[in-house]
């Protein structure tokens, strides 16, 4: 039986003071112009002083560039009702040196290693749709034996690696400033007795001595953030941006706590109040600081958004399986499907392709959060296979339904100019909506 949640009625919620976006002719619409001016200039001036020349060119070409060429081929092939994503994320292995908490995958059974035959076929069939831009998780990646290797390989692309940060040591650092095309993504979630409380005693400081080796080289790194209901108001502030700028942070991707895996921790969710102070708080840092402030929740205009629902970014896993979003470990299609050919693949596949409408019958938020029952049945009526080594439908029909991102009628837009280019262009590509 599904469950339907009524989403409560617009209040005012409790945020600091909000940027609301004025004409550019008002006063406080110069006001906002000429903050988003300063926090660009300070991020360019940033970006030339701190980092290596080689690799600010080649984040410019490969990841800002392509990256908007790859936004513009998927508008094209939406014209076209054809389904391939701009962007992809892959799960090299499920091995980690880390325990967190609310973490989705399974570390404890058989370790999985993606073949390095399937990774490659994953970036050429991106590379025939333009899309050249590859995150690369686990697991930890770089427990990954073949990763350097790979990234080598396709010097053409680009790749974010989303990781703990515990494996910088010298010997690695001088290998990402070689490879130049990497940019890590570390996971960090708040000030070292917030971090650690989830991942581990140790691990905010090992972390941040990898930092220093990257800052060292100038090389592009940047923060990946869960929000909590214990952390808000300490990562959405401008003294913790401060602090990260002051380690050589270039940017920062906020992503919201959801509670799946075998250690949900359901009360690390945010309340719908909750979820608009973010958001208020998002767009207010966006004018404040020379950091980038990325997040993959809300459109230009404040509405609630889901990548996965318009095919923009899917999954795959170390088994090979293409899934929806990484949380999600359930699939009725794999890369060596067709003899590899995963734009046939992707193009054909009925679980993939009817996701879209799925969601947007129900919310523009996550499914995962509003309707974790009747995502199940989507799930196992289309045959899907779990590839978590636990019984994620179990977990999945267990979670209690709650509040996403998606709360009518407090929406709060983007105030800032740049934001609302990149929104639209690069960050998701949210303008092909």
């Amino acid at each position: 039986m599904s469950t339907t949640i009524t989403l409560p009625k617009p209040r005012p919620a409790v945020t600091e003071p909000v940027i609301v976006p004025e004409p550019i002719s008002s006063y406080q619409g110069l006001l906002a112009y000429l903050a988003d001016t300063k926090v660009a200039s300070g991020l360019a001036l940033r970006a030339v002083r701190e980092l290596n020349p080689r690799i600010l060119a080649k984040a410019a070409w490969l990841y800002a560039g392509k990256g908007f060429l790859a936004v513009e081929a998927y508008r094209q092939r939406l014209k076209r009702k054809k389904l391939y994503p701009p962007f992809m994320f892959i799960a090299l292995t499920n091995t980690c040196n880390l325990r967190c908490h609310g973490c989705w995958v399974e570390k404890e059974g058989t370790a999985h290693h993606m073949p390095p035959g399937e990774l490659d076929a994953i970036i050429e069939s991106g590379k025939r749709m333009r899309a050249h831009y590859y995150t690369l998780l686990g697991g930890e990646p770089y427990m990954y034996k073949g990763i350097w290797e790979a990234m080598e390989r396709h010097p053409d692309c680009y790749f974010q690696t989303i990781t703990n940060g515990m494996l910088f040591t010298e010997r690695n650092a001088d290998r990402l400033l070689k490879l130049g095309n990497v940019t890590p993504l570390i996971s960090i979630d708040g000030l070292k007795e917030s971090n650690d409380q989830r991942r581990g005693e140790g691990v905010h400081d090992s972390a941040f001595q990898g930092m220093e080796r990257l800052k060292k080289r100038g090389i592009l790194f940047g923060i990946a953030c869960t929000i909590t209901s214990k952390n808000i108001h300490e990562v959405l502030t401008e003294e913790y941006l401060k602090e990260l700028i002051k380690k050589g942070v270039m940017y920062i991707w906020y992503y919201f706590y959801r509670p799946v895996g075998e250690d949900p921790h359901p009360e690390y969710c945010l309340s719908p109040d909750q979820l608009v102070e973010a958001r208020g708080r998002l767009v207010a840092l966006r004018q404040r600081q020379p950091i980038l402030i990325i997040d993959s929740y809300w459109t230009a205009t404040g509405e609630a958004f889901c990548p996965a629902a318009m095919g923009m970014g899917f999954h795959i896993g170390p088994q090979g399986s293409i899934e929806i979003c990484p949380p999600l470990s359930f699939a009725t299609d794999k890369v060596s499907d067709n003899g590899g050919d995963l734009v046939k693949t992707i193009g054909e596949s009925k679980y993939l392709g009817e996701f879209g409408e799925f969601v947007k019958c129900r919310t523009k938020g996550c499914v995962i959060l509003e309707q974790p029952q009747e995502l199940h049945d989507y799930i196992r009526d289309h045959g899907a296979v779990d590839y978590s080594s636990r019984d994620m439908f179990a977990e999945l029909a267990s979670i209690q339904p709650r509040s996403s991102q998606h709360l009518p009628g407090r929406e709060i837009p983007e105030a800032s100019p740049m934001y609302h280019f990149l929104k639209k262009n690069v960050f998701f590509g949210m303008g092909a909506l």
